[in-house]
């Protein structure tokens, strides 16, 4: 049994560590205890891709890892490039307690907040558009508050799990306005009014993002931040 943990371990450690959900598991460490079992799974991986063995579970526990041939996980905080080999400032992590990266949204037709009665806690699915990044993948998430008043959602995005799993509510099209969350590593002194290129810890394409940091909150270990003004490229 020891032997079989050490292995899941050494396997979590070669995963992206997104929790995006897309493999069909709530988290990459679900994911490692899978692959223990069952190597082959490993290409349900869209984040692993390069040109050395990822898993050498044949060699440590007899299964049969040749599907595992040629790929590794992209270490995005040690090379500073996103999966396109773009070079970016810092990774922004989710905010303690939070089960995702926290975006403030506005529905491209407002109304649909009334129309969904959308309410905290709420599963939303939908898809950014245009300038405010324009991303290609529709987000899903939970809702932490919701304005009707104002047209605006704040919610966490966490990979699409759990809208497969359950009811949800499609907001269609969005914009969005702002990332909350915290940097522990940048790569460059942060400074409010500066805009810096970032990575979200749990993008799916693993590309980078451009925002203008407009608040940090200094805590013991890193950096609570705001980014506004977002694009991707």
């Amino acid at each position: 049994m020891d032997k079989i943990a050490d292995l899941q371990g050494k396997i979590l450690k070669q995963l992206p560590g997104l929790d995006c959900g897309l493999c069909g598991q709530r988290s990459c460490a679900l994911f490692a205890a899978v692959l223990v079992k069952n190597p082959e799974e490993a290409k349900k991986c869209v984040h692993l891709a390069g040109d050395g063995p990822l898993f050498r579970v044949k060699e440590e526990v007899g299964h049969n890892c040749a599907s595992c041939a040629g790929v590794k996980a992209v270490d995005t905080v040690s090379a500073w490039h996103d999966s396109l080999g773009r070079e970016f400032d810092f990774v922004l992590d989710t905010l303690p307690g939070d089960p995702g990266p926290r975006e403030t949204i506005i529905p491209r037709n407002p109304a649909r907040i009334k129309e969904l009665n959308i309410q905290a806690g709420d599963i939303l699915i939908g898809r950014p558009l245009g300038m405010s990044c324009g991303c290609p993948i529709t987000h899903s998430g939970v809702v932490m508050q919701a304005d009707p008043v104002n047209g605006v959602i704040v919610w966490c995005v966490t990979g699409p799990l759990a809208a497969r799993s359950g009811a949800h509510k499609d907001l269609g099209y969005y914009s969005a306005e702002a990332y909350e969350g915290m940097v522990r590593e940048p790569r460059r002194q942060l400074q409010i009014g500066m805009r810096y290129w970032f990575l979200p810890r749990r993008c799916m394409l693993q590309w980078r993002h451009s925002g203008l940091v407009n608040f940090i909150n200094k805590r013991l270990d890193a950096f609570q931040v705001r980014v506004e003004g977002l694009f991707i490229g």
